[in-house]
């Protein structure tokens, strides 16, 4: 292996470390705020690039490039549609999230139904992450990290059993990191891989295109987009990974949920200052979005052109950054990608801790009659992730199995556990008249019609559509019982809307601007744009 490829990677990667704990050195992490809410004093830009980087992880350049490898560039409405639902989130969650002092996801569930359904939610956030959040992510990063350093031939061994080896390297780290530093060295970390990755979103194509284009980048550009121009289609057909059919129905709802409903994504967002520096955060997070498709997906699309026979598709990533890029810059991105993994893996395992401690356990004891210290609940936390921690990195490298594909496997299994949540959420905004058996029914109700459709009677659907179709089933039985047995006694201790909160003035503009970017986006990558016959 090229040393210069190690030194680069190892100097990254302390050097983020490094400005991580320099920052978080008068943090006091024996605290439950300094801990799990770092403070709350978090600005616009440290919110915006742990927003990116806890979205963005090793998952998205594996899983995504492959997916553009082998249909076309439709899966990039994950990432530029998602500017629909953040404008959403913004505007009209944000705010009550704020103005009821809210720490988790699940406290909203509490005020308006009651704790019985708030701790039914925690335990099926936790369930999300320990079976579809944690373990992909040690995956994609295992699968990175082997292919762009060439693993299994530095260790000799084989390519199976490098995995087993990253997946517990990256998980170790990942424990390490998280229990020692905290949340707020999380969103620090984020912020500084931020800056190192738009330097490699822009390094990664200039090279490949390089090198597609013999030493000449304008040749390059020019053969991407005048050759294999179906790959260059956003719009996708009914047999791509993503129809666009399905941007109208499942995606809004996943897209609005993930933004605005998963706890360890919610947690960037509640630590900032107030709700300005949130919602500017977001707006700057939705800013970055737009620009996935160079950053996650271009790779993808070089690679048709210069290594059309992979049969591991999901080598294509680091396969291409190997061959592209100098050793410096190879380090770098590997270094990158290893922190972005981390900084998923390190929020998950957070945000996990904070539901199961301050939803769970918390108020077990005090059921109880105890009054657990902060010392105590500090102490539980770091041993529940490190229990979580090795049941992912013992699950991960079975992933390499799964037969859909990495990302479609990753997007169908999230829907199991995160529309059903979303469904009452949704309609515990809209009325006060549903009872909390009601929110209990739907979630039992969700769940097994949604694994029953897609694991047994494979109803013909794309899973975005039956999240859609189920999500108004869903709703339309739940307002049916609360029609029939309303809630008697209002449980709800809604926060008064009245509260005088400052939002961010420009913020209209600015969704206004980046609603019309996305759409010249789609038009740009269709047969309005690039893509001929």
């Amino acid at each position: 292996m090229n040393a210069v490829i190690v030194i680069s990677f190892l100097v990254c990667t302390v050097l983020v470390a490094a400005v991580s704990w320099y920052k978080t050195r008068s943090v006091n992490l024996k605290s439950v705020s300094g801990l799990f809410l770092a403070g709350k004093n978090n600005g616009y830009l440290v919110v915006a690039g742990s927003l990116l980087l806890t979205n963005l992880s090793a998952n998205q350049f594996i899983g995504e490039n492959e997916s553009v490898y082998i249909n076309n560039l439709s899966v990039m409405a994950w990432g530029v549609t998602s500017v629909v639902a953040m404008l959403l989130v913004s505007e009209f969650l944000l705010p009550v999230y704020f103005k009821g002092g809210m720490v988790t996801t699940p406290d909203f569930l509490a005020d308006r139904y009651d704790e019985g359904t708030k701790r039914w939610v925690s335990v099926i956030f936790l369930l999300s992450y320990v079976v579809n959040l944690l373990p992909p992510v040690l995956y994609g990063g295992a699968v990175a990290m082997t292919g762009m350093f060439d693993l299994p031939a530095w260790f000799g061994v084989s390519y199976w059993q490098c995995i087993w080896i990253m997946v517990w390297v990256l998980g170790l780290v990942g424990s390490l990191y998280t229990i020692a530093g905290g949340l707020k060295a999380i969103t620090i970390s984020d912020t500084v891989l931020g800056g190192g990755l738009l330097i490699i979103g822009i390094c990664l194509p200039w090279f490949a295109l390089k090198a597609l284009g013999d030493g000449d980048i304008v040749a390059g550009v020019t053969r991407l987009l005048t050759k294999h121009t179906s790959h260059l289609n956003a719009i996708g057909s009914e047999a791509d990974a993503v129809p666009f059919s399905t941007l109208f129905t499942g995606m809004l709802l996943v897209n609005i949920y993930y933004w605005g409903m998963e706890q360890y994504i919610v947690q960037q967002v509640l630590v900032a200052k107030n709700l300005a520096h949130a919602q500017k955060g977001m707006a700057l997070a939705a800013v970055g979005k737009l620009v996935t498709p160079v950053l996650i997906n271009l790779p993808g699309l070089i690679a048709v052109h210069l290594y059309p026979g992979i049969t591991n598709t999901a080598s294509v990533f680091p396969v291409l950054a190997a061959n592209a890029l100098p050793g410096v810059l190879l380090g770098m991105t590997a270094a990158l990608v290893f922190g972005a993994a981390m900084t998923t893996y390190n929020a998950g395992l957070h945000g996990s801790s904070t539901l199961f401690v301050l939803n769970i356990y918390k108020p077990y004891r005090e059921r109880r009659g105890g009054r657990p210290t902060d010392a105590e609940l500090v102490r539980i936390g770091k041993r529940f992730e490190i229990t979580i921690s090795l049941l992912a990195m013992i699950t991960a490298p079975f992933i390499l199995f799964a037969h859909s594909g990495f990302y479609t496997y990753l997007q169908k299994v999230a829907g199991l556990f995160s529309i059903p949540i979303f469904t009452i959420v949704v309609v515990g905004f809209l009325t006060k008249k549903v009872p909390p058996f009601a929110a209990k029914i739907g979630l039992l109700f969700f769940m097994a019609s949604y694994f029953a459709c897609e694991y047994i009677f494979h109803v013909g659907l794309h899973f975005l559509h039956v999240l859609a179709i189920l999500f108004v089933v869903t709703s339309l039985l739940m307002l049916a019982i609360g029609k029939f047995w309303p809630m008697q006694q209002q449980q709800m201790l809604m926060p008064d809307l009245k509260i005088p909160l400052t939002p961010w003035k420009r913020r209209h503009l600015a969704w206004l601007l980046l609603v019309l970017a996305m759409l010249c986006l789609y038009i740009f990558f269709s047969k309005w744009g690039v893509v001929k016959g």
